[in-house]
Formats: C-alpha cells, sequence, structure tokens
C-alpha cells in the first residue's frame, strides 16, 4: 500500500482536532472534504476509515506508541497493527516494530486492550456485568453497517432494491425490519439520485424499530418530542401514510430548518415543526396527542460504532446530568398524551440507569397514571446500534 504524505498529515490533523481539541469526528471530516475538492473517492476513504479506526483503538495504540500525544507515532502505531511498512520518510527512519512489539507485549487490562477510558469501562461494568460488557464492548468496536430505510410513500423495498441495482448500489433485505436494506458496499450515497428523489434516507437498522413500536395509525395527531434532524418523524409520516398530523418538536431551530428540507423531498407533507421556545409550548399541548414519542438525548452508548469519538467524550458527571434531563423530559412532556394514548420513551444507550430504570421511577412517581405495555432492548453484539425503547400507555 503505497502512502501519500499529504494524506497522513490530514489524518494526523483530524485526530488532533478530534481528540485534542473535543471536536466531532463527523463534522472534523466534512470540514476536511470541503477543504480539500481534490481528494478522490480513494483519498476521502483512507482519511475516513484511518481516522475512525484509530480514533477507535486510540487507548490500545498510544499504549504501543508510547505516548497519549504524539500522533505521528500514534499513526505508525496504526500502520504496524495493519501490518502496513512504515514509509521511507525521515520523521519515520527512527521508528522500529520491535519498539511497538515490546509495547504490546506488556498490555494486560481488557480497558486498554479494547480501548476504553478506565472510567467509562468501570461505568459499564458495574451496571452491565463483567461478563455482558465485555461482549458489547468488543461489538462496538466494530465498524457500524449502513443501513438504509426504504421510503414508503414513495417506493417499495424490492422496488428500490433493483433501481439501486441499477446505479452500482448493492443491497440486501434484513429480516425482521420492514423497510431496512443493508447497503454491502460503504460508498458515498448522498450524491445518488435516488437520495435526492427522497426514495430513502440513512437509518440504522435498530433506530427504525423504535417510530413502529409507537404503533402510529393514519389520521392519528402524533407529537415527536425530541425530533432534532426529524429522521423519525419521517418514519412515522410514513407509517401514517401522510394522513393525520405529527407535530415535530425540538428546542433547536436548525435542526427543525433541516428537518423540513428533509420532508420535502420525501414528500412528508402531514408534519409540522415547531421549536420549543419554553414551557408555555408544551403546556399548549397538553392532553392533544394519541401517540407521543420522546427519543430523549443519552449518553449514546449504544452508538459508539457509529461515533467513536463518544467514548473520549463521556464522563460521569456528563451521563448523571443526562439523566436528570431526560428524567424532566419524561415527566413534563408525557402531559401532551391523551387518556388512553400511546407514549414510547426512547434512547440509543445501552446503561439500564438511562433505560429501564428511568422507566420504572417515572412509573412509580407517576403512581398509576401510566403503565409499561412492553419494552425492548438492541444490543450492538446483534449486529446494528443499540437501542432501548419503552411503551406505555395514559390510563
Amino acid at each position: 500500500m503505497k502512502l501519500f504524505k499529504n494524506l497522513v498529515e490530514a489524518v494526523i490533523d483530524c485526530l488532533k482536532q478530534t481528540l485534542l481539541e473535543n471536536k466531532y469526528s463527523d463534522k472534523v471530516l466534512e470540514r476536511a472534504f470541503k477543504l480539500h475538492p481534490q481528494w478522490g473517492a480513494r483519498d476521502r476513504k483512507f482519511i475516513a476509515e484511518s481516522v475512525y479506526d484509530i480514533i477507535r483503538n486510540y487507548r490500545y495504540l498510544s499504549v504501543i506508541a508510547g505516548s497519549e500525544k504524539s500522533y505521528r507515532m500514534i499513526f505508525a502505531a496504526y500502520l504496524f497493527e495493519k501490518n502496513i511498512p512504515f514509509p521511507e520518510w525521515p520523521e519515520f527512519q527512527t521508528i522500529t516494530t520491535e519498539f511497538f512489539e515490546q509495547n504490546k507485549k506488556s498490555i494486560r487490562s481488557q480497558a486498554v486492550l479494547l480501548s476504553y477510558p478506565d472510567v467509562l469501562w468501570q461505568l459499564c461494568e458495574k451496571e452491565l456485568g463483567p461478563e455482558e460488557w465485555l461482549k458489547q464492548a468488543a461489538a462496538l468496536n466494530e465498524s457500524a453497517k449502513v443501513i438504509l430505510r426504504v421510503n414508503t410513500l414513495k417506493t417499495g423495498r424490492e422496488e428500490l432494491q433493483k433501481k439501486l441495482l441499477e446505479s452500482g448500489i448493492e443491497t440486501e433485505s434484513i429480516t425482521h425490519f420492514n423497510s431496512a436494506l443493508h447497503m454491502l458496499k460503504r460508498q458515498n450515497i448522498f450524491s445518488n439520485p435516488l437520495f435526492k428523489e427522497g426514495y430513502f434516507e440513512v437509518q440504522d437498522a435498530g433506530s427504525q424499530l423504535i417510530s413502529e413500536f409507537l404503533q402510529v395509525e393514519p389520521g392519528q395527531k402524533v407529537i415527536d418530542a425530541c425530533a432534532g434532524a426529524g429522521g423519525k418523524s419521517l418514519h412515522l409520516a410514513a407509517l401514517m401514510k401522510n394522513k393525520g398530523k405529527i407535530i415535530s418538536l425540538d428546542v433547536e431551530e436548525w435542526k427543525l430548518d433541516n428537518l423540513k428540507k428533509r420532508a420535502k423531498r420525501a414528500g412528508a407533507f402531514n408534519i409540522e415543526a415547531r421549536i420549543i421556545e419554553n414551557n408555555k409550548t408544551i403546556k399548549q399541548l397538553a392532553n392533544s396527542a394519541d401517540r407521543l414519542l420522546l427519543d430523549v438525548p443519552c449518553s449514546g452508548t449504544g452508538v459508539i460504532k457509529r461515533n467513536p469519538d463518544t467514548k473520549w467524550k463521556l464522563t460521569p458527571e456528563l451521563i448523571n446530568k443526562t439523566i436528570s434531563l431526560q428524567s424532566s423530559i419524561l415527566h413534563e412532556y408525557s402531559s401532551m398524551l391523551k387518556k388512553g394514548g400511546l407514549m414510547v420513551y426512547s434512547t440509543c444507550s445501552i446503561l439500564p440507569s438511562e433505560n429501564q430504570l428511568q422507566v420504572n421511577k417515572f412509573l412509580e412517581q407517576k403512581n398509576g397514571e401510566f403503565s409499561l405495555i412492553k419494552d425492548k432492548t438492541i444490543l450492538p453484539s446483534e449486529g446494528f446500534d443499540g437501542f432501548y425503547m419503552a411503551l406505555l400507555q395514559k390510563n
């Protein structure tokens, strides 16, 4: 494999921005690609894969490299692990494989081997149990699959598969997921005309189950109270066949602006985006929704495959703050549900403190006002991202 100095420097620069300056790797890469339009598909693939692989294995590689801050040495350790010969550049002349091999032999800790900070490792081990956490920690180090959600407002799954194949994109259906297609080869899907025409969205299979879990029906009034950029709102619109009304709420206006563009592309005309300005917004919608989706902010421990830098950004303080926010949202926003209506509480976390324990505490505090109908956990070891969803009814 031939290495090019400018691309290696780009990888090192992206690592510094993510790990030293605490920026998000996807945004760092997006900006780098915009600044360098001359990079071809192969160049971008090399940079993105190297950055994500190194971030995913940062602790392990830094121990082998003998430094947490020398990103050049960490990149050299990455080459060593991948069995790629070091380039014959002056800065790599003094680096030897023997040095890396010796450091590798000294590793005893599972947290180092699987590359997690001790604090996060201990927290997850405590919540899930050592055996279960070890299994999930390994699964979270795999690369995330690219999953598409077929927009049934415009096409069917088999029809879309054929159209994608005609444009050189091979996919496979996934058992037990009604609208999901697994893209077999990673490539830039967003430039595809079928995406631009709204035939599909990129959405993990586990995430797709959340909207279906809400059991919406055409003609209902549905509130998606933490809508963000609206991936689940769009899915709900398709499940409702564009009949009825979806009110998509969020505290960030720019996310709702993004949702409006996506809804137009998807042909989802029953969505109304509304910003949450204060408590009044919630009070005005009291007892009005047939269905309510609370896809709350969370630690993101279930989606580390997709966002590996989450490992290095999470702290117990941040998780505790998030748990407190989840509790507030559950208590305040649940008032928008009608009596007899159904509500889904969901997260992309695998921690019981954000999931089952959060729901149990809510039910206890509401003292019989709500009942748990069923809940479901999707673990990263099942091949997709990790999610939790609970279906509740207002009595």
